[in-house]
């Protein structure tokens, strides 16, 4: 009996992600304008139809609909074919205050507290050179190069911007993955495209650019549009909503996940910066070679500065005690949401690159630094 694992992925012309990376453009539109902007927008889309609602505090003013455009155009959505594009489509705004009692909770005079409660999760492991589990990267690395491919070059002229990736890995009997089991590859196309053409064209032109050849032999097994036929995608063929892709966010299913969304929310919302954080720490506990793989757990109460709670688990793979390593975590991190917020500069308008392919194992991102690799191990 062979032991796999599979995560999957989905292209930034998926509806949920269309959805989070509007969400994600009006936060930092308001950001650009006031870095203490208190944003939590929630984006809807289907068939010729965006709605954005939400609460806000700010000093800015953002054209909502301009904004809206822009990321869908950018996106891919420009042919009203798709029942879905840039220029015709409706834009709904339905954005107010943000209410005072949660405010004076999170604006304090001499500290940021949390903007609401929850538990938050990092994970790291040795399976990738970014600290990633290997079946996540693969599906984000797939999906990512075929939006290169469809935007940047004229070998699969037929590529529409909605698409899914899934991989499934082998692991061995110490849980490493040494080898591709299967890849599902679902791509939305035009009406002319051909099934076989597909086929050969995913073998030939992506697959090769994404997965080592070393994990791919006679036995994976590929399903390639496996319905047979994919025209009707996007808002069209399916409605989108912000937040509503936690498990593609994050580890693909690997370690564990608190339930909150990321998108459309600033950083003194906890559910976003603190996952962030955790993720930081965790990355740096593998990097200093004290696990091989490694969950960390941060849980807050809203209104309240320091966490509730810190934990971490490296799987019995740690080469000091868990109790050992959340005390020394304590110590060397700042787990406040203002000790967050300024550590990893979260009030500048980094977010809307986050919202598709995962906010994690990117080195374009500040809490993907591992700058605090000497600071854990000097603690122990």
């Amino acid at each position: 009996m062979k032991r796999l694992f599979t995560s999957e992925s989905v292209s930034e012309g998926h509806p949920d992600k269309i959805a989070d990376q509007i969400s994600d453009s009006i936060l930092d539109e308001m950001l650009k304008q006031d870095p203490n902007s208190r944003v939590a927008v929630e984006t809807l889309v289907t068939t010729g139809l965006a709605v954005i609602s939400g609460e806000v505090k700010t000093s800015a003013y953002v054209d909502i609909q301009e904004t809206v455009r822009k990321t869908i155009k950018e996106i891919g959505y420009t042919k009203d074919t798709y029942r879905f594009d840039s220029e015709s489509c409706g834009v709904m705004v339905s954005i107010h205050q943000q209410s005072p009692d949660i405010n004076q909770g999170v604006d304090k005079s001499d500290s940021i507290g949390a903007g609401d409660q929850g538990m938050m999760f990092g994970y790291a492991c040795t399976e990738t050179d970014n600290f990633m589990p290997l079946s996540i990267q693969l599906s984000h690395d797939l999906v990512r190069e075929l939006a290169n491919i469809r935007k940047n070059s004229t070998i699969m002229p037929y590529l529409a911007p909605d698409s899914k990736s899934q991989v499934t890995v082998e692991l061995d009997e110490n849980g490493k993955p040494f080898r591709v089991d299967t890849i599902v590859l679902s791509t939305q196309h035009d009406e002319e495209a051909t099934l076989e053409q597909i086929h050969v064209d995913v073998k030939e032109h992506l697959i090769p650019r994404v997965i080592p050849a070393n994990l791919l032999d006679a036995n994976t097994i590929y399903h390639i549009n496996p319905t047979g036929r994919f025209v009707i995608g996007g808002p069209h063929g399916d409605t989108g909503l912000t937040g509503r892709k936690i498990i593609v966010d994050t580890y693909g299913g690997h370690g564990a996940h608190g339930g909150g969304a990321f998108s459309g929310k600033d950083a003194t919302k906890v559910d976003r910066s603190a996952a962030y954080a955790a993720r930081h720490i965790a990355k740096n506990i593998v990097a200093a070679q004290l696990a091989d793989k490694c969950l960390v757990q941060l849980a807050y109460a809203i209104g309240v500065t320091e966490p509730v709670s810190v934990s971490v688990n490296t799987y019995n793979t740690g080469k000091v005690d868990d109790l050992k390593l959340a005390d020394a975590v304590k110590k060397v991190f700042d787990c406040t949401p203002g000790g967050i917020i300024k550590r990893f500069d979260l009030t500048k308008p980094v977010f809307r690159n986050t919202a598709a392919y995962g906010h994690f194992g990117r080195d374009e991102f500040t809490w993907e630094k591992l700058d605090y690799v000497d600071k854990i191990s000097n603690a122990l």
